[in-house]
């Protein structure tokens, strides 16, 4: 109940790529009647000619569909980068390719027909799943920012500050007084919206790899 509860407030949205008008009609209203919107695609190519939606989402996959098939798109999406979880719903679906679906990313791999309950906890992790992926990245997006404005003096000194050295020992090493290590420290974590060293390490792990040698 929680869950459904925060995810609404997120106004989520379920997108159902499926040839069968019944099945989409159907299951659009199901979600519909739990707060997720849900908007449907008669095909893989005609879902890939509109931008997906900024909100928190889940994509439903025909595995079987004339042109594109629900694996090929899984495949094309990939490849572009699209990281929004997938759950598969068909009829004709075999072990072989669930395995396929799963290792690829997939979150779940249904049959038709599909227990209402058991559909909607799958859209509810998927949709949840692609919420932390969108914490994660706004997190991960906020610090880039906020490294930027360091100096270059600031992110020598938070550098030596994550690596647990002391103030002394910055210092010392930078051929700085200790009072200017103090100054660029506490400069340099205002400019990343840090109060605590657990704080500041924290951001750290959140920028990429090339830029904690800076920090």
């Amino acid at each position: 109940m929680t869950l459904m509860g925060e995810m609404k407030v997120k106004n989520p949205i379920a997108i159902l790529v499926d040839d069968d008008v019944a099945v989409c009609e159907s299951l659009g209203n199901l979600l519909n009647s739990v707060g997720i919107d849900a908007v449907t695609y008669s095909s893989g190519h005609a879902f890939l000619s509109e931008p997906l939606p900024d909100r928190p989402a889940c994509l439903i996959l025909d595995v079987r569909m004339p042109g594109l098939s629900g694996l090929d798109l899984q495949t094309h999406l990939a490849r572009n980068g699209v990281s929004t979880p997938i759950v598969f719903l068909t009829a004709h679906g075999d072990i072989a390719m669930s395995v396929q679906a799963m290792k690829a990313g997939a979150q779940d791999f249904l049959t038709k027909p599909v227990r209402e309950q058991t559909f909607l906890d799958a859209v509810s992790k998927a949709i949840a799943i692609d919420i932390s992926q969108r914490e994660l990245a706004n997190t991960f997006n906020k610090y880039v920012a906020l490294f930027e404005t360091l100096s270059s003096r600031e992110r020598e000194v938070l550098r030596m500050v994550v690596a647990g050295e002391l103030n002394k020992q910055i210092s010392h090493a930078l051929k700085i007084q200790e009072v200017t290590v103090k100054l660029h420290r506490s400069n340099g974590m205002k400019k990343m919206q840090v109060t605590s060293f657990a704080q500041l390490f924290s951001a750290w792990q959140s920028l990429p790899s090339e830029l904690r040698g800076q920090l």
